[in-house]
């Protein structure tokens, strides 16, 4: 279970720790930052081989066994021609880039997402900084009305992490620190959809303003459709999550990847011999790891090492608006570590 806000154990490099070891989850969700590295860096960084690395292991070892076979018992001779493997590797080709295609838009409509989030939450917090407050001398205190500014921020920055863990299936733990609306959670944790439960919160406190006559009535639509934007955001982000690319097609690529490659051995080793091994590794591991790139990165809110960096953005949201407040003890950037961010 991951806690929804970083604790001072891990304030040193501002990386979320797992709540029951202590340790960074970097083999639990992380996106990898490309940093520049040379050429040869870039060849041996191995982000897709830890997941394809059986696969590729499996068809090398049988292709050497089909060498040794052909070449030490004649009589035992399974032969295809390269014909079959002609017609289907560019329509294969083809699929496979579709998927690819498909499953990158996915990944670029959430980031641009995330990026809407950001601003329209900067734009919220400029609004309800700038257009609240008392339109007379006897509405309230400087006290009440910073107060209501900070409260309404803080809820603000608590939908942003629920929506993090909403959109990874995680647990809604409870806040421990940074004076956040830690009522609003108490009140939301178990609705359905716990970010639009904080939406409809903090509807309530503009409100609030509205009936005391903290805001002007020509105001109150400007802060209405900054809410409505979150809702929107968070509306496709969900669509995102809840429409996969169909699983049937899923399904197709893998099993044609797999018999292509497995079966490429007895297409090739007589025109190539003894480097047939190395031709069947080379053409698995194209193969192999463009089918798991597309379904990496399918699911950008998911836990895989080129999802999006969820965690981050949110972090860097809540060090915005924390320090729009002028709050002085504002937790840490979310760093890197070995290339990887949260």
């Amino acid at each position: 279970m991951v806690s929804l806000f970083v604790g001072k154990a891990s304030a040193k490099d501002g990386l979320p720790r797992n709540s029951t070891s202590g340790d960074p989850p970097f083999d639990t969700y992380a996106v990898f930052i490309g940093e520049k590295r040379t050429w040869i860096r870039t060849i041996f960084s191995g982000m897709v081989l830890p997941h394809i690395w059986r696969r590729v292991l499996t068809v090398t070892v049988l292709s050497i066994g089909t060498t040794v076979l052909y070449r030490s018992i004649p009589a035992v001779h399974i032969s295809l021609t390269q014909t079959p493997f002609a017609l289907i590797g560019l329509p294969l080709g083809i699929f496979l880039g579709f998927r690819n295609s498909a499953a990158y838009d996915r990944f670029w409509e959430a980031r641009k997402l995330w990026g809407s989030l950001v601003n329209t939450s900067r734009s919220l917090t400029r609004q309800v900084l700038t257009l609240i407050g008392p339109l007379d001398a006897e509405g309230a205190t400087v006290d009440d009305v910073n107060a209501y500014r900070e409260r309404f921020v803080h809820t603000l920055v608590l939908y942003v992490h629920c929506l993090r863990l909403h959109l990874r299936g995680e647990a809604f733990d409870h806040p421990t620190e940074h004076r956040l609306a830690t009522d609003v959670l108490l009140r939301t944790a178990q609705e359905p959809n716990v970010p639009y439960a904080i939406l409809h919160e903090m509807g309530e406190l503009l409100r609030g303003a509205r009936a005391r006559a903290w805001i002007s009535e020509l105001h109150v639509p400007v802060v209405e459709a900054s809410l409505t934007s979150l809702t929107d955001v968070q509306g496709a982000c969900e669509r995102i999550k809840s429409t996969p690319i169909p699983f049937s097609y899923t399904v197709l690529m893998h099993r044609i990847v797999a018999v292509y490659c497995m079966l490429l051995p007895f297409g090739v080793a007589d025109s190539i011999g003894w480097a047939t091994p190395v031709v069947v590794l080379f053409v698995s591991y194209a193969l192999f790891g463009l089918d798991a790139i597309g379904e990496e990165i399918e699911q950008p809110f998911g836990l895989d090492t080129n999802d999006l960096p969820l965690s981050s953005i949110s972090r860097t949201i809540e060090i915005n608006l924390r320090a729009r407040l002028g709050e002085p003890d504002l937790p840490k950037p979310v760093k890197p570590k070995h290339g990887i961010l949260v």
